[in-house]
């Protein structure tokens, strides 16, 4: 199944809304606004938290939980690496493979696509096509992609910051 993930541009915290492949929302997602790291929460469109994203802030790389219902179900480590950026999911044994700076790869269980990314370009704001493969993946899917987003923003923003 498909999901939309539409940033929008112009907001003073993290807003997204996930659209299903009829255009109706299916999940919200809203940042804390003026907190210490980055925290996500995913509800769903009767504003029941699905899913909450925390950044850990004392880590040499950057590294996300997921929790679903008050329980930590996976972890998200940036690893060191010279050139491409490479992403572990520990706790489902999950794989991720790709082209980050483009925002189109996979996240895998083993031989097993999870869901694929892909980044429509000629839209306003980002807007990402995740191919999620069951319902039952679809939540912690998303949560991995939104921690895996919040990486690739902060590395833009620190570079942009960097040029000046």
């Amino acid at each position: 199944m498909k999901l939309y993930m539409k940033q929008k541009v112009f907001s003073w915290k993290d807003r997204f809304t996930i659209m299903d492949s009829f255009g109706e929302d299916k999940y919200f997602v809203e940042g804390e606004f003026l907190s210490l790291g980055k925290k996500l929460h995913i509800t769903d469109k009767n504003g029941r938290e699905a899913a909450f994203v925390k950044q850990k802030l004392i880590a040499l790389m950057p590294k996300f939980t997921i929790e679903i219902d008050g329980r930590e179900i996976a972890e998200i480590v940036k690893k060191l690496t010279l050139f491409t950026p490479k992403y572990i999911v520990k706790g489902l044994g999950w794989e991720v493979e790709g082209d980050f700076f483009a925002h189109d790869y996979v996240i895998k269980d083993g031989s097993r696509i999870i869901v694929s990314i892909h980044k429509q370009w000629m839209s306003w704001g980002d807007t990402f096509e995740l191919d999620v493969d069951s319902d039952e993946n679809e939540v912690v899917a998303l949560a991995v992609v939104l921690a895996i987003d919040a990486v690739m923003d902060a590395n833009a923003s620190s570079a942009a910051s960097s040029s000046f």
